[in-house]
């Protein structure tokens, strides 16, 4: 009896919140509508002309000063300010919120298809791409929808590739059936027994005839010009052999959330989690060289097959736009990465097994967040590395930082090169002579006008360090490990700098990575966003990744290689010698990295200070300004590890809207 209403209230229980799930569904349907409606509306003229006519109405004071800027700036001054207020206002937006105004801007609508189905006739070269899909138990709704967007696709020589994996939903064969005898581009075949996903796509890979393959799940949906956008790419460089876009996902009720806006090519960054994914596009023989997918891989057999790849081939292109979108079933990755603890378990072995391959020695384990990895390397011997602090009084700041040096780094092989720039408070000197006795640290004085990069290249001169650490003295350390989790990839051979994870006193980023061109020259992305919560777009600062520069704040670097670049230019007498350095440590064809572990509080610019506190001239900061627009035209630069639909305007990766 117990067990009859044990069962009673359990179905009650479901049905309750089978009964929710879809009032909830509904609910987010009409407001995907209502979201859709409202972006429309602003973005009618006739609206903006009213808001307008509005604020002018209120405030008649408002033409004056349009007219003062028209006066002053011409048109661009107020089409400039207009598109500040209206960054100010998207701010204010969450990052799903500022998507679906960027979907209605971006996405291509019907005359836009219509256009692309004409210019696609005229490509000079057109491939046949076959998509890979193996099927499972979808339902039939998803797996319709699936195949319909293969159908809409605006691109026309393609074939669909479908491996049924012994379905037991009867709707499956069906559905299947029904198909491929409405196109003859559609090929299915029906497995005798159940292989699972990674033998079921070596059945639809054996389908294929195309020069190109691209992996498509059962119950995903490609956008309408996806395959387009691929050979429109393939048409202005042949010599691709791999293709990979952005991707969101796609609610139940249709509505498209979380876009993913990835970086070009990033191996370290691909080491840390399979941030490719979809949509993928393959040169079909060498996914045929490779072997195909790999059975015992099940749940990351893309991420296997994609690690394979690329250690063939780095003739690899990122398409910046989402060509992809994921469905959010109960049962997907795309709704929640734990659900496929195995999946896990098989990146962890695949990334294990490609390192082996390549010669490379090290561990892999779990990252910072569900789905990522941290891939330790293997540190060579015990080399020295020089710790160069520039400092001049406030001992305060020194102190905090020596102690932290010397109480908590493990690793032990190191010296302290502290470089005095002219320190003549009484408290400071005192301290000196108490770490005089310190063998580990030794003192330098710079007797010269300040000058930050010439200030290091003198450390740099008197080191004995295989490694340079370049350190600012309001720096304290936070983890231990430090310097190894830094040595282990400034020792390898196409690494340049390596950057830190620096917090201010409040654990909000300072920094965690430089791109160009944001704020202007170079800024630190996500500066001051929290330390401690997952936010969307923002799990960046969690991943060891490539940038086009990291701090100088807290960096290493092997000597031969400062050396190789001659140092800091000294030029760059205080603000971005550290960009300039970066960039020409990429123009020797070294990847910089960013690491997350380790970890130091950083009170930033204490000593030097910045222009806006008055302490630092700002004549002499739009000269360097435009010392590094000459050298390296940095309004036009386009980041690679960045991406195109996200502001420069802010760093908190806010979409360009």
């Amino acid at each position: 009896m117990k067990k009859n209403n044990i069962s009673t209230t359990i179905k009650s229980i479901l049905d309750k919140n089978k009964e929710l799930n879809l009032e909830l569904n509904n609910l987010r349907a009409t407001q995907g509508e209502l979201n859709r409606r409202l972006t429309q509306i602003y973005d009618a003229k006739s609206f903006k002309l009213w808001q307008l006519f509005t604020k002018v109405k209120k405030n008649p004071n408002l033409v004056f000063k349009a007219a003062k800027i028209l006066f002053n700036e011409g048109p661009d001054g107020i089409k400039n300010k207009f598109k500040a207020k209206e960054s100010r206002n998207n701010t204010l937006l969450s990052i799903n919120d500022q998507y679906q105004i960027w979907f209605q801007k971006n996405y291509p609508n019907k005359e836009n298809l219509q256009k692309q189905k004409k210019i696609q006739k005229n490509f000079k070269y057109r491939p046949l791409i076959s998509i890979i899909t193996p099927v499972y138990n979808p339902d039939e709704k998803w797996l319709r929808s699936c195949i319909e967007s293969v159908l809409k696709q605006s691109y026309d020589n393609w074939e669909l590739c479908l491996a049924d994996d012994c379905s037991t939903k009867p709707h499956v064969k069906k559905v299947l059936n029904e198909y491929s005898k409405k196109d003859k581009r559609i090929k299915v075949i029906f497995r005798s027994k159940n292989g699972h996903i990674s033998r079921a796509s070596n059945s639809a890979l054996k389908l294929a005839t195309g020069e190109f393959i691209a992996l498509l799940d059962h119950d995903d949906d490609l956008a309408p010009h996806a395959l387009f956008k691929v050979v429109e790419t393939l048409n202005n460089n042949k010599k691709i052999d791999f293709i990979y876009s952005d991707e969101d996902k796609v609610e139940l009720n249709g509505q498209h959330v979380d876009p993913f806006f990835k970086p070009d090519w990033s191996p370290d960054m691909f080491l840390s989690t399979n941030y490719i994914c979809h949509l993928s596009v393959i040169k079909k023989s060498i996914v045929d060289q490779v072997g195909g997918f790999r059975v015992g891989y099940e749940g990351s057999q893309d991420y296997d097959l994609f690690l394979r790849i690329t250690e063939q081939t780095n003739n690899i292109f990122h398409i910046p736009t989402i060509l992809y979108s994921w469905r959010k079933t109960n049962k997907s990755t795309a709704s929640e990465y734990s659900i496929k603890g195995y999946a896990n378990q098989a990146s962890t072995i695949a990334i294990y097994d490609s390192f082996k391959r390549r010669g490379l020695q090290g561990t892999v384990k779990n990252g910072l967040l569900e789905g990522s990895f941290r891939v330790k390397y293997k540190i060579t011997g015990k080399p020295l590395v020089s710790i160069i602090i520039p400092t001049k009084d406030k001992v305060i700041y020194l102190k905090r930082c020596i102690q932290s040096i010397l109480d908590k780094t493990t690793y032990q092989n190191y010296e302290i090169l502290i470089i005095d720039t002219g320190s003549k408070e009484k408290n400071t000197l005192v301290y000196y002579k108490k770490l005089k006795s310190k063998n580990k640290i030794k003192f330098f004085n710079w007797n010269f006008p300040f000058n930050y990069s010439a200030v290091n290249n003198f450390g740099v001169e008197h080191s004995k360090g295989e490694y340079i650490l370049l350190l600012n003295n309001d720096t304290e350390i936070i983890t231990p490990d430090w310097i190894e989790s830094m040595l282990e990839h400034a020792q390898r051979k196409n690494i340049g700098a390596v950057g830190a994870k620096l917090l201010y006193p409040n654990n909000r980023i300072q920094h965690a990575g430089i791109i160009i061109g944001l704020g202007g020259v170079a800024g630190h992305v996500q500066k001051m966003s929290e330390d401690l919560h997952y936010i969307p777009l923002l799990w960046n600062k969690d991943l060891i990744r490539n940038y086009s520069a990291v701090t100088a704040a807290c960096l290493m670097i092997k000597k031969t290689k400062y050396l190789e670049v001659r140092g800091l230019d000294t030029k760059y007498r205080i603000a971005f010698n550290d960009v300039d350095f970066n960039l020409k440590l990429i123009k020797r064809g070294y990847y910089n990295l960013y690491t997350p572990y380790a970890k130091l509080y950083h009170h930033e610019s204490i000593s030097v200070g910045t222009p806006q506190q008055g302490n630092r001239g700002l004549e002499e900061f739009q000269k360097e300004i435009i010392l590094m627009e000459n050298k390296w035209k940095t309004h036009s630069y386009v980041d690679p590890y960045y991406n195109i639909n996200l502001t420069l305007d802010k760093e908190d990766y806010s979409l360009r809207i």
